[in-house]
């Protein structure tokens, strides 16, 4: 028994697509919505095809009575009936009722089509039977493979066995004459005559046909449900990592290890605000994160805008490094534009502060530049890519060195020279002091005050 429920949640659920979460669940109706419109206009177009080759195309020799022809009803109220559908698809107004009628009007138009064979050459029941329309069934069992449920494909697959099982027996009730029943296969293909193994097949043909549809649509949307399900994850992870260490991770051509890194050449970036930790002890926690929530907008923006990439949030403090994620040529340069828009924008949301009779915040930054080892970290169940190297700590040590320059942002003068044969342009000049002592830094350094 446990097989048999196994089978039907594989066909008929999706995998467990009751258990996924609200958003996967709904990014899946959104695609089924779409197909229910690209299925109802293949059904307009089948239609028309359809209708045109029986409007145009000369009827076969015999005794043909106009009188029984009633095709141009039966497709003027299919198109109809398949206009109103599509308008509820665009709607998104198609209730799950409807799409099985739907089926049921598919079937039943080609039943009827091929039914009115005998009445419009005056031959007996068994005549229809060979009529070729009847291949045009495996089409809308095919379209509803474009919905992703295979519950879809079978319905459509019994409802035209059995459309076809009601004509076979319609047949052998004599209507039209009395059927001609042998086991003579060439008498069946040159007359009216019936063979139980020619319908048989058919019927078996419409079976295979479904069922093998029907397991190839489960398994395709096993792996659509699982494929959204990890799309969507994917996107809520990526926005805890830099977009370009997500994508570097999608690309992997394989599994990423704790300990693979390469060296680079890169700038590092270190944004601090100030005055921060004493402001997270004098307000709420909601407005404490508020807080850090507007001044991360502000700035991850700018640096990204610039090339660089957010390694991470150390409290208020955000470390970004440029060319570590991709080499690049211009690290440096990009690094202190990036400086240069946030000090920007940190003036403008200090006013904006200050006008709001709101403490006031400002940020301390620094920009260095070296080569460090950027890979993954961890202990293989839990990875950070990182970057690694003096270069980082460096920029840690230069943006505490602003308390003693009494300054808001400062470089070291190798980043900047660098930074220039790169392409950078400062926007006026900057002052330099030279042989500072730097906490922690044997030698020392000249400084470039960018603030």
């Amino acid at each position: 028994m446990s097989i048999l429920i196994r089978l039907r949640n594989w066909l008929f659920e999706g995998g467990g697509f009751e258990a996924l979460p609200d958003r996967v669940r709904e990014t899946i109706r959104r695609q089924q919505e779409r197909s229910e419109i690209l299925i109802g206009w293949a059904q307009l177009a089948l239609i028309a095809l359809l209708a045109t080759a029986y409007e145009t195309t000369s009827m076969p020799v015999g005794v043909v009575q106009e009188d029984y022809s009633f095709e141009s009803e039966v497709f003027a109220l299919y198109a109809v009936f398949a206009a109103v559908r599509l308008g509820l698809a665009y709607l998104r107004r198609l209730p799950e009722w409807l799409l099985y009628v739907s089926v049921v009007v598919d079937v039943g138009l080609f039943m009827a089509l091929i039914y009115s064979f005998h009445y419009t050459f005056a031959q007996p029941a068994v005549f229809y039977l060979k009529a070729p329309t009847l291949i045009f069934i495996f089409l809308f069992i095919a379209l509803r493979a474009l919905r992703f449920e295979a519950r879809f494909v079978i319905f459509t697959g019994v409802a035209a066995a059995a459309g076809w099982i009601a004509l076979v027996l319609y047949a052998l009730g004599g209507r039209g004459g009395p059927p001609n029943v042998t086991d003579d296969f060439v008498e069946y293909m040159n007359s009216n005559a019936l063979l139980f193994h020619a319908e048989i097949s058919k019927v078996l043909a419409i079976l295979l046909t479904t069922t093998v549809l029907a397991i190839a649509i489960a398994r395709a949307r096993n792996l659509l449900v699982r494929s959204v399900a990890e799309g969507a994850a994917a996107r809520d992870l990526s926005r805890f990592f830099d977009p370009g260490v997500a994508s570097r991770i999608r690309s992997a051509a394989m599994s990423i290890k704790a300990g693979e890194g390469e060296m680079r050449d890169v700038a590092i970036l270190t944004v601090d605000l100030r005055g921060f930790t004493r402001l997270s002890t004098e307000l709420p926690p909601g407005d404490v994160m508020k807080v850090l929530q507007d001044y991360q907008g502000r700035v991850c923006p700018l640096i990204a805008r610039h090339g660089g990439s957010i390694d991470k949030f150390l409290g208020d403090g955000i470390l970004a490094s440029f060319g570590a994620v991709a080499p690049s040529t211009t690290a440096a340069a990009d690094a202190l534009r990036a400086a240069d828009a946030v000090l920007e924008v940190a003036d403008r949301w200090a006013a904006e502060r200050n006008s709001a009779d709101l403490a006031p915040l400002s940020i301390g930054l620094a920009v260095a530049s070296g080569r460090v080892v950027f890979g993954a970290v961890g202990d293989g169940e839990r990875l950070e890519f990182t970057v690694i190297g003096d270069a980082v700590n460096f920029a840690a040590k230069l943006e505490k060195h602003n308390k003693d320059e009494k300054t808001r942002a400062v470089t070291n003068a190798a980043t900047y020279v660098l930074a220039e044969q790169q392409g950078y342009i400062p926007p006026r000049t900057r002052e330099r002091r030279l042989g500072r002592a730097v906490a922690g830094v044997a030698e020392p350094v000249d400084v470039v005050v960018l603030a």
